[in-house]
């Protein structure tokens, strides 16, 4: 039987070599040859169906994951405690991420010591096989087949796999089930349009049967939406009229390339159910799309009483909207005016939500009712979210809010 299974396993390679040499999107291969795994000795099995309404086999007892993602399958895999079966993953690999800025004075700002939350809470994951060696939406299908995993985890929506394209994501599952490998496929909320965050649930459940964790992912996925769901009870009986206008803005220097001062993201996005769905508060910019460009003027027009700077390129404090050179022009903002940016926690990659959304909530719903949220101190919140959810002690859960660079709520007290 394991004969057998061996013979087939290397009649997969021996295809997949043939299909690496011919020109293929998203595929890179600087050799003409592919290393071939060696067969698993794990006979039992259980099925899992994934967001794609697919059932698939896989091995009972997983020992090598490799995982496509941002991040969040892995930070998952983490608060359930088999991150140590990761052996390949296509996020960005960040340590020790620096951000400078000038200030109009002709000073430079420097954030520095900024990482990933699952290479701060686990350094042994930048030692793992990178798949998307050269750039996002280009995996190495060498590099996966020489991983050899048991499984394969993509989650599609994240910036790693070319979501937005139907076409090159069903073939980049087709080349990756050619291995001969499982492939479960997740859906992150950026994948639906006018998606709420529900989903993010499934996702959780499904990692939970993956690795016989389904008791704990239920836990984990109950206390994050029980954190949704407190914050959303505090604000749904707002009048339309007292709800204030928040824009999710990045100060993208591509933007500014471009001849725009920074990204936001439409009506139809994840972003704006944060801020519509969740907090109940009214999202600036009524356009829809993901990440578009506003120039000067129509950031001047819309005016928001909030903004709220996320990842764009780089990590972007409130201090560059109030003092870069490049932005003296928003001077006269309201939100500017009134000291109400606020600065989202740093993400090396910020295509979809993370498993740590409801801090981007929390923030939100204090920077848009900071009466309503009086009860609650942000940074310190922040840590208890991290200790319930990493079982982590309070010096690694300070340490965290400290590598995501959320030190400003201290300094301000929010």
């Amino acid at each position: 039987m394991r004969l057998r299974f061996f013979m087939t396993k290397m009649i997969v390679y021996m295809f997949l070599i043939l299909l690496i040499s011919l020109p293929f999107a998203g595929c890179i291969s600087e050799k003409t040859t592919l290393p071939v795994a060696a067969p698993s000795t794990n006979d039992e099995s259980n099925t899992i169906t994934d967001m794609r309404d697919v059932q698939v086999k896989v091995p009972k007892n997983i020992t090598r994951a490799a995982v496509i993602s941002d991040g969040f399958v892995e930070c998952v895999m983490i608060s359930l405690g088999v991150q140590d079966t990761i052996v390949a993953v296509g996020t960005t690999i960040t340590n020790d991420y620096t951000y400078v800025f000038p200030s109009a004075k002709g000073e430079n700002f420097t954030y520095e010591n900024g990482k990933n939350t699952m290479l701060y809470l686990d350094p042994s994951l930048s030692d793992t096989v990178r798949l998307t060696p050269q750039q996002y939406n280009v995996i190495s299908y060498e590099a996966l087949a020489s991983s050899n995993p048991d499984i394969i985890i993509l989650r599609v929506g994240d910036c790693s796999v070319g979501w937005d394209n139907r076409d090159t994501m069903n073939k980049t599952i087709d080349t990756m089930e050619s291995l001969g490998i499982p492939v479960i496929v997740l859906y992150s909320p950026t994948y639906y349009s006018n998606s709420d965050l529900s989903t993010m649930r499934d996702e959780i459940k499904i990692i939970g049967q993956i690795f016989g964790k389904e008791k704990d992912a239920l836990e984990l996925a109950d206390y994050i939406q029980n954190t949704e769901k407190m914050i959303s009870n505090k604000t749904k009986d707002i009048p339309e009229s007292n709800k204030p206008t928040v824009l999710y803005f990045g100060l993208s220097p591509n933007a500014r390339k471009a001849g725009g001062a920074g990204h936001s993201w439409g009506i139809d996005t994840p972003e704006s159910y944060t801020i519509e769905g969740i907090v109940h508060a009214k999202n600036a910019y009524r356009d829809t799309g993901t990440a578009k460009i506003l120039n000067t003027e129509q950031v001047l027009a819309l005016d928001p009483d909030v903004i709220l700077l996320a990842t764009s390129w780089g990590y972007h404090p409130a201090r560059e909207l109030y003092e870069a050179p490049y932005y003296q022009n928003l001077n006269e903002l309201s939100a500017i005016k009134n000291k109400r940016v606020y600065s989202m926690p740093w993400t090396p990659s910020n295509c979809a939500r993370r498993l740590e959304y409801p801090i981007d909530l929390m923030i939100t719903a204090k920077a848009a009712y900071p009466d309503k949220f009086q009860d609650i101190t942000v940074h310190e919140w922040v840590l208890d979210f991290y200790k319930q959810v990493y079982n982590v002690d309070d010096e690694t859960a300070r340490g965290l809010r400290s590598a995501q660079w959320l030190e400003w709520m201290e300094e301000e007290n929010f």
